[in-house]
């Protein structure tokens, strides 16, 4: 390669600062999300599961934010994550009492990843109208973690280059995300006494809130594993809506009426 040739070479991509093991991630979401899940369909009053359930959401964020670095062409990522949420909406609505009005956190990943194509292929000047445009969308629309979780896939994108960056914009962010949900005292009976009467209760009770306790995912995205599992492309899009037949199933099991479920669709 000769020297001017060399100079008109795109330089390198800089590498990520958090974990590209996604499968792990993914897996360890999954779990994650079926026990919030299930705190919401079967045990509303267990408190503990929808604090466990706070990891999954941010893991999946930062497996989005990895899968728009390197895919090939993020509309087809952003049509599949779409396809996928309109198959899992009847479902999401049967078994986590939503409406059809509240579309299921799919429909946030893929307003983040036209957001994000957007400021990745600065289509006449898209890295400015698309954000907002998707913004808009996220604000008329009830999803599911609405604007603030649209707000976070692009916190997370704009500092991924960074690990103390990256660690920096997801605390603040899940401090101010979690203000306004409720307080974390004790975890299945274990007392939370250390956040209280001290010289540091006032920054330690910010964060033993609920929605800012997603931080307990924060060491997962920042420290790297090399698990080399390799989930199917397939089975990583699929677990959303086959998580929630499986929670269909178990509810009646448990002896739900079917006629629960089908009667939940009629909800507005």
């Amino acid at each position: 390669m000769s020297a001017q040739q060399a100079s008109l070479a795109p330089s390198p991509r800089p590498a990520l600062a958090g974990n590209t093991d996604t499968s792990l991630l993914k897996i360890i979401a999954l779990v994650s999300m079926i026990i919030d899940h299930v705190g919401v369909a079967f045990l509303p009053d267990v408190r503990e599961l929808r604090i466990l359930g706070r990891i999954a959401m941010p893991l999946y964020v930062w497996c989005l934010v990895v899968g728009t670095e390197y895919t090939r062409n993020a509309l087809r990522y952003a049509l599949r994550l779409f396809v996928v949420g309109v198959i899992s909406q009847p479902l999401y609505i049967m078994v986590l009492g939503n409406s059809w009005s509240r579309p299921n956190i799919l429909f946030l990943f893929c307003l983040g990843v036209l957001a994000i194509a957007g400021i990745q292929k600065k289509w006449h000047y898209s890295q400015f109208w698309a954000p907002a445009l998707c913004l808009v969308v996220s604000l008329l629309f009830d999803i599911d973690y609405g604007w603030k979780g649209f707000l976070f896939i692009l916190l997370l994108y704009s500092s991924r280059y960074s690990k103390a960056g990256l660690a920096a914009a997801f605390l603040s962010f899940a401090v101010v995300w979690g203000v306004y949900s409720f307080s974390v005292t004790q975890f299945f009976g274990w007392q939370f006494t250390f956040i209280n009467g001290n010289l540091f209760s006032p920054i330690l009770r910010l964060f033993f809130q609920l929605q800012t306790m997603m931080w307990l995912a924060l060491p997962l995205i920042l420290v790297r594993t090399h698990s080399r599992i390799r989930l199917p492309k397939w089975l990583g899009y699929s677990v959303y809506p086959l998580h929630l037949i499986a929670l269909l199933l178990v509810g009646l099991l448990l002896g739900v009426p079917l006629s629960t479920f089908i009667s939940r669709l009629a909800m507005m």
